[in-house]
This record gives structure tokens, sequence and C-alpha cells, in this order.
């Protein structure tokens, strides 16, 4: 289990290092394109909120949705629930920048994938749908 476990880590790493390159095309740091992301997918978030899921703290995070902000990604608007708090929430070109990126880095993997076998390839959907369970995607 140990062996799988640092095989897994590894290639983990060197999957995310080969698809970074598609994010640094588009100028924007790994971790706001990540809060971006969330913004995305999940909507509109407190700084407080957007900090958690993201695993940073607080100042930190408004640091990244300063910048997020600045470049047009992301604005802040009141929170309907408390007068007192603001949310953040993604934009239109965020929305846009974010799919244009994923689109980027599927096509990279895609291009890589399509050196493997029909074979090699069914294992490896067979060991992404074992991934997804372990993560509890599924």
């Amino acid at each position: 289990m140990g062996r799988v476990a640092d095989r897994l880590h590894s290639a983990a790493i060197h999957l995310l290092r080969r698809l970074r390159v598609e994010d640094e095309a588009l100028g924007i740091s790994a971790p706001r394109l990540s809060a971006l992301s969330v913004l995305v997918f999940a909507g509109p978030k407190r700084i407080g909120e957007l900090a958690r899921i993201e695993q940073v703290e607080p100042p930190t995070m408004t640091k990244l949705v300063d910048g997020l902000v600045r470049d047009g990604l992301a604005l802040r608007e009141d929170d309907p629930d408390d007068a007192r708090a603001v949310r953040v929430r993604a934009t239109a070109t965020g929305a846009r920048t974010l799919r244009r990126g994923r689109a980027k880095r599927l096509a990279t993997l895609r291009a890589t994938l399509g050196t493997l076998s029909p074979g090699e390839l069914a294992a490896l959907g067979e060991g992404v749908d074992v991934l997804e369970r372990v993560l509890g995607e599924r």
C-alpha cells in the first residue's frame, strides 16, 4: 500500500506540473485560479468561507480576491443575508477565463492520453474510477 501511495503522490505532482504550464499562459497564479474555480463552480462566497475551502487564512484570501477583482475576474457584492458582510462572485470574464484554462488543460491531457493503447486507456479509466471513489467524489 505504501508503494502505491508513493507512486500516486509522485504521479499526481508530475501531472499537475505538466498541466500548470497551461495555467501560466493565462497569467493568473495557481492560488487565484483555484479560488476563481470555487467561485465559478460553487457560486458566490464570503471571504472567510472561501479561505476555509481553499485552506488559507482570511488575510491571504483577501489578497487573492483583491487580485481577482483588480483583473476583472471577480467582484465584491453586498451579502443579502448580512448587511455587514460582502460576498465575492466570479464575473462573466472570470468564468470565461477559467473555462478557457480548463479547456487548454484538457486538450493537453487528451494529447498525452492519445499516446496510450486502448487497453492502457481503459485501465487508466478504471483507476480513475477507484480514485474518485477513494476521494468520495462518486
